[in-house]
C-alpha cells in the first residue's frame, strides 16, 4: 500500500496542471475519506470477489451431496461381427465352432441416477468450503482496515499541512508589518539599511516555505481524491481537525487483543486447519450411493428398416437399481502423510497466534506510551508558541525602541518557527500513535461508518 501510495504520488508530482480546478467541490470528513476509499479501492474489491468465489465454492462442494441425473446415447456400427468359439459338442461336432454372434447395428439410451446416502469426507468437505467462506470475509475487513489506516495518516498529513500554510502566513503577515516598521526606521535614519536587507532575506525565505508548503499541500489532496476516485479538476476541502481525539481512553497494558483482524483471520485459519483434518481422517470411512438406471436398447442387422418396429426390429427396455459401497483399505499411507502434514500447519498456526499476541502487547505498550509522549508534546509546543509569540513581540517593541538588535529579533521570530514546526510534528506523530492504538485494538473499522 504505501509504495502504491508513493508511486502514484510522483506520477501526480510530475502532471502539469492542465486545467484551472473549476469543477464541484466536495466536503470530506474523515469518515467519508475512508468509506469513499474503501468502495473505490481495487484491492478491497478484489477480496469482495474472492468473498464471491468462496460463496460458489460451497455450492460445489455441496454439490456432491445432491443428486447426479445423467442421459447417455451410443449408436455402434459393427464392421466385422465379433466371432466367439462354441463348444462343438453341442451339436455333435468334435472340435469347437466359430461363430459370429451379435447385429450389424446397435443403439442404446440410458438415463442414469446416483445419489450419495453417507459420505463423511463431502460433509466434512462442506463445512471446510464454509469456513474458507469466513476466511475470505475477514480478508476483506484486513483489505479494509489497512485502507482505513493509510487514508486516514494521508488525511492528517493534509490537515497538518493545511496549519502549517495558515501559520507561514501568519508569519509573513508579522515579518511584512515589521519590515515596514524597518523601513521607516531607515528612511527616518533611526535604523541601519543592512537590517532592512535582513528582514527582506528572512521574508522571502517565508515566501518559498509558503510556496513549498502550498505545493505539498495541493499535492496531497490531489493524491487522497486519487484514492476516492474524484476527478482532478474538482475541489475538496477537508472538514476534519486534527486537534480532535479519535481515542478517548488508553490503558497502559492490553493483553487481549482477540478483535484484532490478524488474531481473528489466524484463529479461522486454526479452525480450518482441524476441519481438514476432518476431511483426511473421514477417508478412512465408507461410502454408501444409491444408483438407478433405465436404458432402451436396439439392435438390426438392416439399416434401411431401422426406425421401424417390427417382430424383428424391436426395442428393448431394461431398469435397475442398487447400492454401491465403497470401503477403503490401503492407500500406500497417503491419507496418513496428508493428515501429519495438516497436524504440523496446525501447530505452526498456533505458534503463530502466541507469537503475534506477544507482538502486540509490546507494540500496543510501546504505542500507548508514544501517544502519551505526544499527547504532551503537543500541549507543550501550544504553549511553547504562546510564550514564543509573546517573546518575539517583546523584542520587536525594544528593537522599535532601540534596545534590541534586528539579529535579537530575527532569532526570536527563528524560535516562534521552530516552535510552530515542533508543534506541527507533535501533532502528527499523536495522530499516528492514535490510529496504531486503534489497529491493534481492533477500533480502526469504527472510521468505517457514518
Amino acid at each position: 500500500m504505501k509504495s502504491t501510495i508513493l508511486s502514484t504520488a510522483l506520477v501526480l508530482l510530475s502532471m502539469p496542471m492542465l486545467w484551472a480546478q473549476t469543477g464541484k467541490v466536495t466536503n470530506l470528513s474523515l469518515n467519508q475519506c475512508v468509506q469513499t476509499a474503501i468502495e473505490k479501492n481495487i484491492n478491497v474489491q478484489n477480496a469482495r470477489i474472492e468473498q464471491e468465489k468462496s460463496g460458489y465454492k460451497i455450492s460445489e462442494t455441496r454439490a456432491a451431496l445432491l443428486p447426479k441425473v445423467s442421459i447417455s446415447g451410443s449408436f455402434q456400427d459393427n464392421l466385422k461381427l465379433p466371432t466367439t468359439m462354441l463348444p462343438g459338442i453341442i451339436i455333435g461336432e468334435p472340435t469347437d465352432i466359430p461363430v459370429q454372434m451379435g447385429s450389424v447395428y446397435s443403439t442404446t439410451a440410458a438415463a442414469t441416477v446416483n445419489q450419495v446416502l453417507f459420505s463423511q469426507t463431502a460433509i466434512s468437505a462442506l463445512r471446510l468450503s464454509q469456513k474458507a467462506q469466513t476466511l475470505s470475509g475477514l480478508a476483506v475487513e484486513k483489505a479494509s482496515e489497512e485502507l482505513a489506516t493509510e487514508v486516514s495518516k494521508l488525511y492528517f498529513i493534509a490537515l497538518t499541512t493545511s496549519e502549517q500554510v495558515k501559520l507561514v502566513n501568519e508569519n509573513i503577515s508579522r515579518i511584512q508589518h515589521q519590515r515596514d516598521i524597518t523601513k521607516l526606521l531607515v528612511d527616518n535614519g533611526m535604523g541601519k539599511k543592512v537590517d532592512y536587507d535582513r528582514i527582506n532575506v528572512n521574508l522571502e525565505n517565508l515566501y518559498t516555505q509558503l510556496s513549498n508548503t502550498q505545493a505539498a499541500y495541493e499535492q496531497q489532496l490531489n493524491m487522497i481524491k486519487y484514492m476516492l476516485d474524484i476527478p482532478l479538476r474538482d475541489s475538496i476541502v477537508l472538514t476534519g481537525n486534527a486537534e480532535s481525539p479519535l481515542v478517548q481512553q488508553v490503558v497502559g497494558e492490553k493483553n487481549d487483543f482477540s478483535e484484532h483482524i490478524d488474531i481473528r483471520m489466524m484463529e479461522s485459519q486454526k479452525e480450518i486447519n482441524v476441519l481438514n483434518q476432518k476431511v483426511i481422517n473421514s477417508g478412512y470411512l465408507p461410502t454408501l450411493a444409491f444408483t438407478g438406471q433405465y436404458m432402451y436398447q436396439g439392435m438390426r442387422n438392416d439399416f434401411g428398416n431401422y426406425f421401424k418396429e417390427s417382430p424383428e426390429n424391436k426395442w428393448f427396455n431394461s431398469a435397475s437399481i442398487g447400492l454401491n459401497l465403497s470401503i477403503p483399505i490401503f492407500d500406500g499411507f497417503e491419507k496418513r502423510s496428508k493428515l501429519r502434514q495438516t497436524q504440523l500447519d496446525h501447530r505452526k498456526t498456533v505458534a503463530n497466534i502466541e507469537d503475534t499476541q506477544e507482538s502486540f502487547r509490546v507494540n500496543y505498550l510501546n504505542a500507548a506510551n508514544n501517544y502519551k509522549n505526544n499527547q504532551n508534546n503537543v500541549t507543550r509546543q501550544k504553549q511553547n508558541i504562546e510564550l514564543a509569540e509573546n517573546v518575539y513581540a517583546e523584542t520587536s517593541l525594544k528593537y522599535r525602541e532601540g534596545l534590541a538588535s534586528m539579529s535579537d529579533l530575527l532569532q526570536d521570530e527563528m524560535g516562534l518557527s521552530n516552535a510552530q514546526a515542533g508543534y506541527l510534528n507533535a501533532l502528527y506523530n499523536f495522530k499516528e500513535a492514535e490510529l496504531k492504538i486503534m489497529s491493534l485494538n481492533g477500533q480502526i473499522k469504527s472510521l468505517m461508518k457514518n
